[in-house]
C-alpha cells in the first residue's frame, strides 16, 4: 500500500466508488463522511429498490438524457460505462433485473443490497472511514489543496477528491457543501436549482384523486399554442399538484419555462387514439349507456378517481342524457380528454427533488479525469457537478462513471508521482 494518501469527501454513491477505485488501484485511502452512516441517500433511491442504471446500449442514445452536458461524459463511460457497472455489482452478489423502461434494478435487496456491495469494495481495499466528520472548507497553498478543514481538526493528503451530491434532499446530508469547496478553490459554479421535483399546480383538484397513478398518459408544456416539451409514461396525482416520472422528468423544463412567462401544462388520458378515433369510442360507449346521464358514463373512459375532475370542466351540463349528446358535444369530451388543463405553480423545492441541476462548471473539469483545471490535485465526482438526467438509472450511472474515473485517476496521479 503506497504511504501517499487521497481523502474523499462524502460517503454517497459517487465517494463510495471513488474511494473503492482508488483504493483497488494501491492508493492509501480515507473517506470522510458527515453522516452516522454511509449512502444515506442511496437508501431510499427509487423508493429503496434503487434503479441503479438503464441497459441502454447506445451511448450517445445513453448520454444524450443528460442534454448538452452529456459530452463531457463520453471518457468516463468509455472506463466505468452501463456494462461495466452491472458487471461490477453483479459480481459483488448483486443479480440485476430489467424492467419497463430499461431500468435495472437489484433481483432482491434493493438499495441495501447495492450499499453492503460498495461497503464490501471499501473494506476489500482497506479504505479507512471518517463518520460524523464535517468538512468546513480546504486550506490552498500553490496551486494545490493542502488539507481539508474539518469541524474538530484537519485532514492532509496528497489528492482530494469532492462527491458531495447537491442540495436535494437535505435531510441526508447534501447541503452543498461542495459548491463551497469549488468556490474556494476558484471554479465557477452554476446556480443549483431542484431537478427530478413534484411540482406544484394551481388547480386543486389532484387533492381529491390523491395517490392516483395515470398509466400510458403523455404530459404537455405549453405556451400559448408552442408546445416546449412532451413526456410519456406515468403521471401520479398528489396533495399539492402532479409527481410520477414525466411529471418530474420535465420539472427542470416547466420551471425554466415558467421564469420566462406563463405556460400551461395539458393531460392527454388516451395519447394511443386520435381525436376522431377517441370520438368515435365514446360514441360507441355512450350508446350502450343510453338513458343514462353523462356524468354516470365515464366508468371505461377513464379511471374512477379521475372523472369527479373532469365533469367540473364538462363542456356541457353533466346531467344531460348521453343519446341526447351531439356529435360537436361527442368531439368536446374527446378534446377534454385529449388536452385536459393543469396550470403549473412552481415545484416543491430541494426538500422533494431527488437530484440537483447545476453545480461545478464542467469547462474547468478535465473530462479524462475529473480533475480541476485550476488545483492540480483536487477532484470532482458525482451530483456536485453540472450534470442531471432523467429518471431511469441516469443520474446513479453518473454518479457511479465520474466517480470511478476519479478515483482511478486520482491513483494513478500519487502513484506516479
Amino acid at each position: 500500500m503506497n504511504e501517499r494518501r487521497i481523502v474523499v469527501i462524502g460517503g454517497g454513491p459517487a465517494g463510495l466508488l471513488a474511494a473503492g477505485r482508488a483504493a483497488e488501484k494501491g492508493a492509501r485511502v480515507v473517506l470522510v463522511e458527515k453522516n452516522q452512516a454511509l449512502g444515506e441517500k442511496l437508501l431510499i433511491s427509487g423508493k429503496k429498490r434503487c434503479n441503479l442504471t438503464s441497459s441502454e446500449e447506445d451511448t450517445n442514445v445513453f448520454l444524450s438524457k443528460y442534454g448538452p452536458n452529456g459530452k463531457f461524459l463520453y471518457s468516463a463511460f468509455s472506463g466505468f460505462g452501463p456494462r461495466e457497472t452491472i458487471e461490477f455489482f453483479e459480481s459483488r452478489g448483486v443479480h440485476l433485473v430489467e424492467e419497463r423502461g430499461k431500468r435495472m434494478f437489484p433481483a432482491k435487496g434493493g438499495s441495501e443490497a447495492v450499499l453492503s456491495a460498495l461497503l464490501g469494495y471499501l473494506r476489500e481495499g482497506r479504505v479507512a472511514v471518517c463518520r460524523e466528520r464535517e468538512s468546513l472548507n480546504l486550506e490552498i497553498g500553490n496551486g494545490r489543496v493542502r488539507r481539508f478543514i474539518l469541524r474538530e481538526h484537519e485532514i492532509e493528503g496528497d489528492a482530494f477528491i469532492v462527491c458531495t451530491g447537491g442540495k436535494s434532499f437535505p435531510k441526508t446530508g447534501s447541503t452543498g457543501d461542495g459548491y463551497r469547496f469549488a468556490r474556494r478553490a476558484g471554479h465557477t459554479v452554476i446556480p443549483p436549482l431542484p431537478a427530478l421535483c413534484p411540482v406544484r399546480t394551481i388547480e386543486k383538484w389532484p387533492l381529491s384523486s390523491c395517490g392516483l397513478t395515470l398509466r400510458n398518459v403523455s404530459l404537455t408544456l405549453r405556451r400559448g399554442g408552442t408546445i416546449l416539451s412532451q413526456r410519456f409514461g406515468e403521471l401520479l396525482l398528489t396533495h399539492f399538484g402532479i409527481s410520477g416520472p414525466i411529471a418530474m422528468d420535465m420539472s427542470k423544463e416547466i420551471a425554466g419555462a415558467a421564469e420566462r412567462g406563463k405556460v400551461m401544462l395539458s393531460i392527454d388520458f388516451k395519447p394511443a387514439l386520435p381525436l376522431n378515433v377517441l370520438a368515435d369510442r365514446i360514441s360507441r360507449d355512450f350508446v350502450k349507456f343510453s338513458g343514462r346521464m353523462f356524468k354516470d358514463s365515464l366508468g371505461e373512459l377513464l379511471p374512477r378517481g379521475l372523472i369527479p375532475a373532469v365533469l367540473r370542466l364538462a363542456p356541457f351540463p353533466v346531467e344531460k342524457i348521453v343519446n341526447s349528446l351531439s356529435r360537436k358535444e361527442i368531439e368536446e369530451t374527446a378534446s377534454l380528454f385529449k388536452t385536459f388543463p393543469l396550470t403549473p405553480d412552481g415545484l416543491l423545492g430541494f426538500e422533494w427533488a431527488i437530484v440537483t441541476s447545476g453545480g461545478v462548471s464542467l469547462k474547468e473539469i478535465e473530462p479524462a479525469t475529473m480533475r480541476s483545471k485550476l488545483v492540480e490535485n483536487l477532484f470532482f465526482a458525482g451530483e456536485v457537478l453540472d450534470l442531471d438526467g432523467p429518471t431511469g438509472g441516469f443520474n446513479l450511472q453518473m454518479c457511479w462513471s465520474t466517480g470511478y474515473r476519479a478515483g482511478e485517476s486520482a491513483a494513478d496521479m500519487i502513484l506516479s508521482a
